[in-house]
């Protein structure tokens, strides 16, 4: 009797607790809706340009299985490439086939060969020369993955530590007797930011030169930029795990936000190819934080782009950490009325 005591007091108090309820039923079937919407898509389908390819040849190419498009020169076709709206482009030396490959996503290339051996001839194929205009054959799928792995860290961490710490000072009563304080709500929230941002930019700093200078991670573009990205980052996700902290009553609360917040913007960050996902759910990417720094990491880290590529991405995410900081602001009003 003394035991199912125990059981129904624990079950009460789960079911009393709304926030948990969901947790434990929506939680599990959103991110299993997303594995499924992913995993199902269709095969990627490459996009292969034709340069000044021979009549004799071009007749025998089976264009089945990719996008294929007949360019009017070289330059227009490198154009596309730098571009990404070709993955790889066919010219002609002499008799002997050449396939220019974007090169900075391996599956992507691995996709653009298969289709090219399968659509040249048999003594054709064998004779290709590839030349990449990002990486090399020998780059691995830790090149490519490991930027978005790393924005991936940086912003679960800063979140994680950011939401429990403020939640901390809202316990404690710390916020209350600043609330009580001559000290704007402006002003204290971004003292907060502040402080705790000063522990981020280390953080940052040491993770991102870890990975790239011990780790060995692909590294074309300059250093500068991706500590530029990755503090902007974290102060997104400083931001963000202050103002959803305000929602939370413990830690455990705090942590539910984890797989609704988080775990989602993982299928929009670039780490799985969006072009297979459908397109009304794709979109999803260009309101996440992390998708516009996964993009900027990699355009540094695996393409070697500078500041005339990035910028969009940069602005993008100073934009989330200036809306947070607002919301967080107003926020503070429940705390606090004027």
């Amino acid at each position: 009797m003394r035991v199912m005591a125990l059981v129904k007091r624990i079950l009460q108090q789960i079911v009393r607790d709304k926030r948990t309820m969901g947790l434990l039923i929506v939680a599990p079937i959103l991110v299993l809706t997303m594995l499924y919407l992913v995993f199902s898509g269709e095969a990627y389908t490459p996009k292969v340009g034709l340069v000044n390819v021979p009549a004799a040849v071009a007749e025998h190419i089976n264009v089945d299985g990719a996008q294929v498009t007949e360019l009017g020169s070289e330059q227009e076709a490198q154009e596309q490439l730098n571009t990404r709206q070709l993955d790889g482009y066919i010219t002609f030396e002499g008799q002997l086939p050449v396939i220019h490959l974007e090169g900075s996503d391996p599956s992507v290339s691995g996709a653009t060969m298969r289709w090219f051996q399968s659509a040249m001839t048999t003594d054709q194929a064998p004779k290709v020369k590839v030349d990449y205009l990002h990486g090399s054959s020998d780059m691995g799928q830790f090149d490519y993955f490991g930027p978005v792995l790393l924005g991936f860290f940086v912003f679960f961490f800063v979140f994680l530590i950011a939401g429990v710490s403020f939640l901390r000072e809202r316990t404690t009563g710390t916020l209350e007797r600043l609330l009580t304080s001559p000290l704007r709500k402006w002003e204290i929230v971004i003292g907060y930011v502040l402080g705790f941002g000063m522990f981020t930019m280390i953080q940052a700093t040491v993770i991102a030169a870890y990975t790239i200078y011990v780790l060995g991670m692909v590294m074309e573009g300059a250093f500068g930029y991706v500590l530029l990205i990755t503090l902007l980052l974290s102060l997104t996700a400083l931001t963000l795990g202050i103002l959803l902290s305000s929602f939370a009553n413990n830690e455990l609360q705090m942590m539910q936000f984890i797989p609704i917040v988080i775990v989602p913007q993982i299928f929009f960050s670039g780490l799985f190819n969006l072009e297979t996902i459908p397109s009304w759910l794709s979109w999803l990417g260009q309101v996440t934080p992390l998708y516009y720094a996964a993009e900027a990491l990699r355009d540094v880290m695996v393409r070697g782009y500078g500041w005339g590529e990035i910028y969009i991405d940069v602005l993008a995410m100073a934009g989330f950490s200036l809306l947070f900081i607002a919301i967080n602001i107003i926020v503070l009003r429940k705390y606090r009325k004027v």
